[in-house]
């Protein structure tokens, strides 16, 4: 059982244990349920108290539950409600540290509510594409107000108990304790307290009116609909809690679980339940058990002071780990120092940043510019210039001063770690970790695992991602692991696009409707043309028969290399983001296509769209059976934080389950007959190919 129940005195404790969060699962529920029967049939009892054992009073649903039958068998949340509504005897709910989702809503079932102060309190469901399914939309306007509740609601984000108490007239809380630790003792006195009182108070009894009425819901859904375009349960939230206000509680509750059950169906729900368990499955790496032991992380080195070794070093300051920045001269180490100052101090302007934090963080760098001074430290991280040579003095010296069990780490994006790891006498030792631009913002880390790579270097780097509140993910070596892998093909993809017809601006436009933030010509102007360039001089050699458009490598050597240069793909103005389309690059495009002979025809969106994000997703389906991802799930994690694809799709594997494998590939099949692309490239991989014929889905 996931509920324990004791008796003390006259009252009867029911505690929730079903960690880490103690979330609803039908073990959970069925305990709470023989708690109440037990306590109504002991005539020594007169009262009753849940709460939740450990770190929380309940998140919620059980996650490991999500999706399969047990989240909706008997008893279900709802009758896990009425019961406690039903219960003969008051109910005092006991709540502390973390109070969300289904949890509240069993809170608000309770006769009474005593919280214990810095309790988070949150209806979170609108981040998984749907609303609060047992009666949260009902119930939360009756007690704090109808606008603060819609805007907990609309929200999902999480408020302090001691803010909730102190709004004037709340009925959430009828007591606040003292402290977190008298908390216990307070639910019990209190328990007491109330033993004889009847009728015993409901919240669903409680009137529920807003003064301005329609004017105010009219409001709340212009204000929702301008924020959340894409996403359909906000204002499904809106129309929830105005039926709060209009309708009987019991018709109320039955909108409520109508309008939840059509969302839990959206194609954007699904997506950002996809996400929501990728996201926390991410860190488990099959052969290595999360009991592995971790190796001890007190101190970071960064070799660099560019952008990325500041980025990098601004993570470790963040998570107060002291670092130390190695560089070549001194003026690189002053540029650097004044790059992260600038940004900190940017951040204490806009107020996210208090003056003594940022003191704080500045404290913990220091800088040199001899190797032999990093010797103390437990990580090491390389952020030089991208070039095989380079990396191989850095990794030699860090070899020769380095303690025994320190983490070598580079930031490569694209080359060979194992070769990185045998410029050492400790390949073990080794492992990539790449961080996304700019490495101070961006959420994701790629891991790179070595073919050597310990498996505690492994699990400790995935604890310190955690640290640095980063999402990490494993890949496998190949050139580009997983994410720049596949954005070489898209970015193929929009170069033959330019050759059959498009423009820059018409790419990027369709691109950015289907929620990509940004095309992949912005992109490349954002990253930097030169990069591309250097990688297709490389394949040039390497791989002498894939097929690329001569345009970009056209664009750069008229020095067009991006934003940093002011002109790319398209113009800017300095200071400024905006793309401004270029005539003379439209007219060198127009140019070479007239050099090739070819006619230019009208591509649809639809056409660009699909052949963008298809080419991501054969090249991810090789990628998982080369064993490069441990799991779909984890590349569509990559891509999420890491490259901006639209979180209410899933990633582009999800987004291929929904519009059907099947349907994939037959696009993929007319793709291929495409004379001015790649047919061999639109074979769709063995598995993708499998996957379909079998009517699987990717996960």
């Amino acid at each position: 059982m996931t509920a324990e129940y004791k008796v003390h005195g006259s009252v009867a404790v029911i505690t929730l244990a079903n960690p880490p969060v103690n979330g609803l699962g039908l073990s959970t529920r069925q305990g709470i349920v023989d708690g109440l029967t037990r306590a109504n049939d002991d005539a020594a009892v007169t009262s009753i108290v849940i709460t939740g054992a450990g770190g929380a009073f309940s998140g919620g649903a059980d996650i490991k539950e999500f999706g399969t039958d047990k989240s909706l068998q008997e008893p279900n949340l709802h009758s896990v409600i009425a019961a406690v509504e039903n219960s003969a005897k008051p109910v005092v709910a006991a709540i502390h540290s973390v109070c969300m989702g289904g949890g509240l809503e069993l809170a608000l079932g309770c006769h009474y509510r005593i919280a214990a102060p810095g309790c988070s309190v949150a209806l979170p469901e609108v981040k998984l594409g749907i609303l609060p399914g047992a009666g949260g939309t009902q119930r939360l306007p009756r007690v704090v107000g109808v606008e603060a509740a819609l805007n907990m609601i609309v929200s999902g984000e999480p408020v302090k108990s001691e803010l909730i108490g102190s709004i004037p007239g709340q009925k959430l809380f009828d007591k606040m304790a003292a402290s977190p630790e008298a908390l216990a003792a307070e639910a019990l006195a209190f328990a007491q307290s109330v033993a004889d009182v009847r009728p015993m108070p409901l919240v669903r009894n409680l009137p529920c009116k807003h003064p301005q009425g329609d004017a105010y819901f009219q409001f709340a859904r212009n204000m929702v609909k301008g924020m959340s375009k894409n996403f359909p349960a906000p204002a499904k939230c809106v129309d929830a809690v105005e039926a709060a206000t209009k309708k009987k509680f019991a018709d109320g509750l039955l909108f409520e679980r109508e309008l939840f059950i059509n969302l839990m169906w959206t194609p954007e729900s699904r997506s950002l339940r996809h996400l929501f368990l990728a996201e926390r499955a991410a860190s488990k790496i099959p052969d290595v058990p999360a009991d592995t032991p971790k190796r001890d992380i007190k101190a970071v080195a960064v070799i660099g002071a560019g952008t990325m070794g500041g980025g990098i070093a601004m993570n470790f300051l963040n998570a107060g780990i002291p670092v130390k920045m190695l560089e070549m001269k001194q003026e690189a180490l002053d540029r650097g120092i004044a790059t992260i100052k600038k940004n900190y101090e940017a951040q204490v302007k806009k107020g996210k940043l208090k003056q003594d934090k940022y003191e704080q963080r500045m404290a913990l760098l220091s800088t040199t510019l001899d190797y032999a001074d990093l010797k103390d430290a437990d990580l090491v991280i390389e952020a030089v210039f991208e070039e095989l040579g380079v990396k191989e003095a850095v990794f030699k010296q860090l070899d020769a001063v380095m303690k025994p069990g320190a983490i070598l780490a580079s930031n490569t994006s694209t080359l060979d770690v194992n070769k990185i790891a045998h410029f050492t006498q400790r390949p073990q030792d080794v492992v990539g970790l790449h961080f996304f631009s700019p490495a101070n913002v961006m959420k994701l880390l790629e891991v790179v695992r070595g073919d050597a790579t310990a498996k505690d270097v492994l699990a400790t780097v995935m604890a310190v991602a955690k640290k640095i509140r980063k999402t990490a993910v494993v890949s496998g070596v190949c050139d580009g692991f997983i994410g720049n892998r596949m954005i070489e093909q898209y970015g193929r993809q929009g170069g033959f696009l330019l050759d059959e017809g498009c423009t820059p601006e018409q790419v990027d436009k369709a691109m950015e409707k289907f929620g990509m933030a940004m095309g992949p010509f912005r992109m490349g102007d954002l990253a930097g043309n030169d990069i591309g360039w250097a990688i297709r001089k490389r394949r040039y050699t390497e791989k002498p028969d894939m097929k690329y458009s001569k345009t970009a490598d056209l664009l750069c050597e008229k020095g067009r290399f991006g934003q940093k240069t002011g002109a790319g793909w398209y113009d800017y103005v300095p200071g400024k983001r905006d793309a401004i389309p270029n005539a003379e690059v439209v007219k060198m495009i127009e140019d070479h296509r007239a050099s090739l002979g070819i006619t230019p025809r009208k591509i649809s969106d639809e056409e660009i769209v699909q052949r963008l994000v298809f080419s991501l997703v054969n090249e991810a389906a090789h990628i998982l059976e080369e064993g490069i991802a441990n799991k779909a799930s984890d590349i569509d994690v990559v891509y999420i934080f890491g490259y901006g694809f639209p979180v209410y799709r899933g990633g582009p594997l999800n987004y291929a389950n929904e519009v059907g494998l099947f349907n994939v590939v037959q696009a993929m099949n007319r793709f291929a007959k495409n004379p001015l692309d790649d047919a061999a490239f639109w074979k769709p991989a063995p598995l993708l190919a499998k996957l379909a014929a079998e009517g699987k889905t990717f996960n």
